[in-house]
């Protein structure tokens, strides 16, 4: 026997956010939408739920999709329900967001999406739909995760100086940092490797280079050690 319903339903979609940290700026993964509404306009990479995939499986599809970022870790941001976010038809979309080290990602713009590019956060276009009130919501959890949590050093290279660290932190929190105290508290948590390199091809005195201890950090959290800056 087969059933249905009887009542009208929203369609569901999918946004994400991703952040990726360069030399100058904390950015945002944005594509130009190509098709209407909103053609033209930036917005973030994202799309409608297939009947025969979870949210999660459509966010990865999207990502790919739209810009050719793959394997990152999504993680689910909000849900947002305004009834007229969207001017075709109501339309709930679960947002993600994700952490990447940028270098390691190089952007191509596919299906619906005409160009794919990094942008500040600082430094936004308009951007089609609710994405900037998404975009907004997604700092606000990184500001807070990056304080409790390492997730931090998912925007860094593998191999790090305290500079760099430090630079995040700032970029991410938008306020400076003394270096003296960040220094002493972020070694003082046993969380970093120190190795025996330094780093190359650079105008200034070479510093030193780092590695986060995963590892180490797992077995501290079992303990009930908190991370906190």
């Amino acid at each position: 026997m087969t059933f249905s319903y009887k009542y009208e339903r929203p369609a569901l979609a999918v946004d994400c956010v991703v952040f990726g940290l360069d030399d100058d700026d904390l950015k945002v993964l944005l594509i130009r939408r190509d098709i209407e509404p909103f053609q033209g306009r930036w917005a973030l990479p994202g799309g409608f739920v297939r009947m025969d995939e979870t949210v999660d499986e459509a966010a990865k599809r999207e990502l790919v999709e739209e810009t050719g970022v793959g394997r990152v870790f999504l993680e689910q941001l909000y849900t947002f329900s305004a009834l007229d976010r969207d001017p075709r038809e109501r339309v709930v979309s679960v947002a993600y967001f994700a952490l990447v080290n940028l270098s390691d990602h190089r952007v191509k713009a596919a299906t619906d999406a005409r160009e794919a590019a990094w942008f500040a956060t600082s430094d936004l276009p308009a951007l089609a739909f609710d994405h900037e009130i998404i975009v907004d919501k997604a700092l606000e959890r990184l500001r807070g995760k990056v304080r409790y949590q390492p997730v931090g050093f998912e925007l860094l290279p593998p191999k790090f100086t305290l500079r760099m660290l430090q630079r995040l932190y700032e970029k991410v929190l938008e306020k400076a940092l003394d270096k003296r105290n960040f220094r002493k508290k972020v070694l003082a948590m046993g969380l970093l490797e120190e190795l025996d390199e330094v780093e190359q091809d650079v105008a200034h005195r070479a510093a030193r280079l780092y590695r986060f201890d995963k590892k180490r950090y797992r077995e501290l959290e079992k303990q009930g050690f908190d991370f906190e800056l």
